[in-house]
């Protein structure tokens, strides 16, 4: 289903929501949150379209291979990498629950507030543009 033909209302909404929540993030740290929460939710086109743009910003094929392990492989993130990527899981799977405290606390302690609803925002976006694009059946080239 082409839904951004169907409802150009909505897919100029969320454009201007997901350009939005990126200002002031660094492209790099945006790129992995959208391909960490597109990896939880099975998003291929999401996945194919963030990976690209994850190359073009500079970022190496080792980070983005160990992205679906980075906990294991946290030598590899920043400690602010880190605390998004938390926060990222836990957000994307809140259907199992809630956002431990801990998670945002690192989250917290690691961004400024203003930073910290930015990531929030960036988080809920991609899940969003993942729903759309999973739903829709929405596949890699497409768009």
């Amino acid at each position: 289903m082409p839904w951004a033909k169907l409802a150009p209302e909505v897919f100029r909404a969320m454009l201007a929501l997901d350009a939005t929540a990126r200002e002031g993030l660094d492209p790099a740290l945006i790129e992995l949150v959208k391909i960490r929460a597109s990896q939880l939710n099975k998003c291929a086109f999401c996945l194919d379209m963030h990976i690209t743009d994850a190359r073009k910003a500079g970022e190496t094929e080792e980070r983005i291979h160990l992205l679906s392990a980075w906990e294991e492989a946290a030598g590899y993130y920043t400690e602010r990498e880190q605390a998004a990527l938390a926060l990222t899981e836990a957000v994307t799977v809140l259907t199992e629950g809630q956002v431990p405290d801990a998670v945002y606390e690192r989250a917290a302690d690691r961004f400024d507030e203003a930073e910290l609803a930015r990531l929030i925002a960036l988080i809920t976006t991609i899940n969003a543009w993942n729903r759309f694009g999973v739903t829709t059946r929405m596949a890699p080239g497409q768009g």
